[in-house]
C-alpha cells in the first residue's frame, strides 16, 4: 500500500491511497465466505459455493464490493498512522479506481487537528478579586442562618410582607380549570418570589378565609407560558419569628458556644469561599490571555457539530426539565435568536480552542494521568452528577468515557501549570499566591470543553 497527504487546509487533509490487489485477498476471502452463507445454490451445500460459481450467478462486481467495504477501514486506518494524522470525526471517503486484478486507489478527506504552537507563557499577567471579608458580609451571613431557624406562629391579622399564608390555588385557561391547575394547602412566604408573578399583591392584606383573582403567566405544568386566571384563597396566615442574635442562638444553630465564635467561623468560611471564587477567576482570566496568544484555526464541520450538540442539550435536556421551550427562554433572557446563535458560536469556538490548546500543553509538558488522580476526578463528576461514584465509574467504563476523563484531568493539569506560571495580582495590587488552592479547580476550564472532545472523537 502507498499513501500521500495534501493538505487542503490548516484543518483538513486529503489522503490519497494505493492499494495493489493481493493486499485485497484476506477481505475478497471473507467476501465469499460472508455471501456462500448468505445464499443458496441448487447442487451445493450451504457455505460450500465455489468463488467462481458465486461470481457466476452472483457478479463478481457484489463481491468486489462487498470486499472493499470490509478493507477500506483498514487500509485508511493505516494510511493515517503512517501519515501520523490525528483525525477529527469520520472521513469522506471517494473510491477513484478499482480495477479487477490490478488496483484498488482511493481518496479521504478528513478533519484534522491543527498544529499548534505554543508560545512562552510566562509572561501572563492577570487581575482577580481581593479577597475581602466585610462586617456586613458576616451580618449578612449570619441573618441567612437565623432565618433558615425561624419559627411561625397563626395570627389573626391581614397578611402582610414575610408572613407564611396556608393557600389553596386555582388556574384557569381560557375559562377552563386546568387539571393540574388546582393546589391545596400551599405554604408561601409573601415576598420570597417562588410562586407565580402577582400572588404577592393578591395575598397580601387578606385575612384567613379570604380569596382573591389576578392574572399570571404559568411557570410550568400543562399550560406553562400560557396566561391563567387564578383564584388564591388563605386558609391561615402565620407570622414568622426571628431567634434572638445571641449565644443561644449560636449553640442551637452551630458547633459554637458563643455568638462571637460562630461569626468568626462565619468569617472564615466566606474567606474561604472568595479564595475559590478567586482561584477560579484566576483560571478564567489566565485561559484567555493564553487563548489570545496562540493562532487556533477551528475545524467547521467540528464547529456546527458543537453548536448543534450544545443547542439540543439546552433544548432537551436544560429547558425540558424547566418546563419551557427555546422561544420562551430567550423572551426571559432577553435576547433575540440572532444573539442566541452568535453566543452559541462564541462559546463553542472557545471550549474546542481550549480543548486544542490545553491538549498541545499536555504534549509539550509531557503530563501524565496517575490512577489517584483519576479516582479524585471521577468522585468529583459522580457527586456533581447525582451518581454515586460506582454507579458513575461503571456508566463512565459502559460507555467508554474514561478517555474523556483522563483527556479533562490532564487538561486541567495543563492549565494549572500555565496558572501557576502566570502572575496574578488582585485589585489591591497584592500577588496572590494560588498554590494552596482547592485542586477542584484544576479541571473546571477543561470541563467545559468535555462536549468538544466528544464531537472530535466521533
Amino acid at each position: 500500500m502507498k499513501s500521500a497527504v495534501e493538505t487542503l487546509n490548516p484543518t483538513r487533509v486529503r489522503l490519497t491511497v494505493e492499494v495493489p490487489f493481493e493486499e485485497l485477498k484476506d477481505s475478497l476471502d471473507a467476501a465469499y465466505k460472508k455471501i456462500n452463507q448468505q445464499v443458496t445454490v441448487k447442487g451445493f451445500r450451504k457455505g460450500k459455493i465455489p468463488a467462481r460459481v458465486i461470481d457466476q450467478r452472483f457478479g463478481r462486481g457484489a463481491v468486489l464490493e462487498e470486499a472493499v467495504n470490509d478493507a477500506l477501514p483498514k487500509f485508511y486506518t493505516e494510511a493515517v498512522n503512517e501519515a501520523e494524522l490525528d483525525p477529527l470525526g469520520q472521513p469522506e471517503v471517494d473510491i477513484t479506481e478499482l480495477k479487477d486484478g490490478e488496483t484498488l486507489n482511493f481518496t479521504a478527506e478528513v478533519d484534522v487537528r491543527p498544529a499548534l504552537e505554543i508560545p512562552d507563557y510566562s509572561g501572563i499577567e492577570v487581575e482577580v478579586d481581593a479577597v475581602e471579608v466585610t462586617d456586613e458580609d458576616v451580618e449578612k451571613s449570619v441573618e441567612q442562618l437565623r432565618e433558615r431557624f425561624a419559627s411561625t406562629s397563626p395570627v389573626e391579622r391581614a397578611a402582610e410582607d414575610g408572613d407564611v399564608v396556608t393557600i389553596d390555588l386555582e388556574a384557569k385557561v381560557d375559562g377552563e380549570v386546568l387539571e393540574d391547575g388546582i393546589a391545596n394547602g400551599v405554604s408561601y412566604t409573601i415576598g420570597s418570589g417562588e410562586l407565580l408573578d402577582g400572588i404577592d399583591d393578591a395575598v397580601k392584606g387578606l385575612e384567613a378565609g379570604g380569596e382573591a383573582t389576578f392574572t399570571s403567566e404559568l411557570k410550568g405544568g400543562s399550560a406553562a407560558g400560557k396566561e391563567s386566571e387564578v383564584t388564591v384563597k388563605v386558609t391561615q396566615v402565620a407570622a414568622r419569628e426571628l431567634p434572638e442574635l445571641d449565644d443561644d442562638f449560636a449553640q442551637l444553630a452551630s458547633e459554637f458556644d458563643t455568638l462571637d465564635e460562630l461569626k468568626a467561623d462565619s468569617r472564615k468560611r466566606l474567606a474561604n469561599m472568595k479564595q475559590f471564587d478567586q482561584a477560579t477567576q484566576a483560571q478564567e482570566r489566565v485561559l484567555e490571555k493564553l487563548l489570545e496568544l496562540v493562532e487556533v484555526p477551528v475545524p467547521e464541520k467540528l464547529l456546527e457539530d458543537e453548536v448543534n450538540t450544545r443547542k439540543h442539550n439546552l433544548e432537551h435536556h436544560q429547558l425540558g426539565q424547566m418546563g419551557l421551550d427555546l422561544a420562551k427562554y430567550l423572551e426571559i433572557q432577553g435576547k433575540t435568536a440572532e444573539e442566541f446563535e452568535t453566543e452559541t458560536r462564541e462559546a463553542a469556538v472557545k471550549g474546542i480552542k481550549t480543548q486544542f490548546v490545553l491538549d498541545e500543553l499536555v504534549k509539550k509538558e509531557q503530563l501524565n494521568v496517575n490512577q489517584e488522580e483519576l479516582t479524585e476526578h471521577l468522585m468529583r463528576r459522580a457527586a456533581s452528577s447525582g451518581m454515586s461514584p460506582d454507579q458513575f465509574a461503571q456508566a463512565v467504563v459502559e460507555g467508554g468515557q474514561v478517555p474523556l476523563l483522563v483527556g479533562e484531568v490532564a487538561r486541567g493539569k495543563a492549565l494549572a501549570v500555565v496558572v501557576e506560571a502566570a502572575t496574578v495580582k488582585d485589585t489591591n495590587g497584592e500577588i496572590v499566591d494560588l498554590d494552596d488552592e482547592d485542586e477542584e479547580t484544576e479541571t473546571e476550564a477543561a470541563e467545559a470543553s468535555e462536549t468538544s472532545e466528544e464531537n472530535a472523537e466521533g
